[in-house]
């Protein structure tokens, strides 16, 4: 989306500078209050929601992430270094979020900076998470301090809007506009969990000079869709295994951070963890129907859910409560084998010793976009069962994972992609994979190390970086 594309008035220009500034201040802010002494949550949110609200007072007298004014002229001795502008929720949590710093520090570790490249980074596509931002590590938060402050000029920067596309200009919902106006070179990154682009996003798309999709499952749905082939490219997601190394780190004690919602506390010989929005996409009804069906009190397993509410309140264990009265499920004579929910806060940093308190990760979930926890689960040497369908399928295979089959294709009844379709997980073959892990751990063992295996060798932080790099050295030949 280049700038012979759109109209060029000043207000909005105005109005950019302004909102990108604000996007500097809130990273700014966020990182100020890491860093102030310790005190209640209430009081660092109460302390960023009054700073925020005096940005507009003093947005005068701070420095815009990007120049609006062009380049002066070249000098003939030298060659303009060209930079790289990554919008994205970097402090909101969630899976952008998640997928935007994995390809920020997959850059900055490995250095692959095509022709001396600028990288610099704004807030973009959803609101800000102090819980979240607390719970970054250290060197995270101060990269992040560093990124915010490389100045760029519009017309030498190519943008990356890293967020569903709804939130592209125009957007619409509030949020700081990508890209901006002036810019070289403007590239979506987004993906899909059903087996289409609507047509609004389809014609976001097609806006943009580039579309990155995390998988082959993608580029064939946008472009069934209407998305301009040549448009779209595969870039896949990192994992970062280094970080997600099963050798460095010992259990969290998962038996005290959760909260018991059937069955009897008591630690068990075998554990499963699912991790997810408590939404209906993750398929969180297939995953208690299966598990409820298959065990009981005597088998010594436990389900561990780490979930977050999704526009809808967190009182989970009522909703499970509830779910199996509705469903009828027959309590089984020995009792209910053990469900915990886990709906407390967990820090970035504490997510690897989760993963190495289980024994094997769950997720029959309807579609993914690309399944952040499933690949987490699997550098972590999990044994995995998750949907094969969608974005997994980019890296399940029966000799890593144990890839669920789909009965068939439902129909989305509610939301913004009603009418599209995604895949509803088997029930019974769920069962059978469940009590097949839990039985055959020898097994489970080395596909756990096979996944771990193929993490390192397809979608590590170096393997990425280079995809990356030779994506946005494409797009420099492309522009001279």
């Amino acid at each position: 989306m280049n700038s012979n594309n759109q109209q060029n008035t000043t207000p909005r220009n105005s109005t950019l500078k302004s909102s990108y500034i604000l996007s500097i201040l809130i990273i700014l802010i966020a990182i100020s209050i890491s860093f102030i002494p310790p005190q209640t949550n209430h009081t660092k949110i109460q302390h960023l929601k009054s700073t925020i609200s005096k940005i507009s007072q003093i947005l005068g007298f701070n420095r815009p992430i990007l120049n609006p004014n062009p380049s002066p002229p070249p000098n003939p001795n030298s060659t303009p270094n060209p930079c790289l502008l990554w919008m994205a929720p970097f402090i909101s949590g969630g899976g952008y979020c998640s997928e935007a710093w994995s390809y920020i520090l997959a850059l900055t570790h490995h250095n692959n900076h095509p022709n001396n490249l600028r990288l610099t980074i704004a807030q973009h596509g959803d609101s800000e998470n102090v819980y979240y931002w607390n719970g970054l590590p250290v060197e995270v938060r101060t990269l992040a301090y560093d990124l915010v402050n490389t100045q760029c000029r519009l017309n030498e920067t190519i943008v990356v809007c890293h967020s569903e596309p709804g939130a592209w200009y125009p957007p619409l919902f509030e949020t700081t506009p990508c890209p901006p106006r002036n810019s070289r070179f403007a590239i979506g990154r987004t993906m899909f969990e059903t087996d289409r682009v609507n047509a609004e996003h389809v014609k976001r798309c097609n806006a943009m000079d580039m579309v990155w999709v995390p998988t082959e499952f993608h580029v064939s749905s946008f472009v069934k869709s209407g998305v301009n082939a040549s448009k779209v490219v595969k870039v896949v997601q990192a994992v970062d295994t280094e970080f997600f190394d099963p050798d460095r780190y010992a259990p969290l004690d998962v038996l005290s951070l959760g909260n018991l919602v059937l069955g009897s506390r008591s630690k068990s010989s075998f554990v499963f963890l699912s991790v997810f929005k408590w939404e209906y996409r993750k398929g969180w009804d297939v995953l208690l129907q299966s598990y409820l069906k298959e065990f009981d009190s005597l088998d010594n397993v436990s389900l561990f859910l780490l979930t977050n509410p999704y526009h809808s309140d967190s009182n989970f264990g009522n909703k499970i409560v509830e779910f199996v009265e509705d469903s009828a499920l027959e309590k089984p004579v020995n009792g209910w084998a053990s469900v915990y929910v886990i709906d407390s806060h967990i820090a970035q940093v504490d997510f690897p010793k989760l993963y190495k308190a289980a024994d094997a990760f769950v997720l029959p979930s309807r579609g993914e976009g690309w399944g952040r926890p499933i690949v987490e689960a699997m550098a972590m040497s999990l044994p995995v069962i998750a949907t094969n369908w969608s974005g997994p399928t980019e890296y399940l295979t029966e000799e890593n994972s144990y890839p669920l089959t789909v009965d068939r294709m439902s129909e989305v009844m509610d939301g913004p992609f009603k009418g599209h379709l995604w895949a509803e997980p088997s029930v019974d073959k769920l069962r059978f994979l469940m009590r097949h892990v839990m039985d055959n751990r020898e097994e489970g063992k080395r596909k756990g190390e096979k996944a771990r295996k193929d993490m390192l060798d397809k979608f590590s932080p170096e393997i990425v970086a280079r995809i990356v790099s030779d994506q946005i050295q494409r797009v420099l030949d492309r522009i001279g």
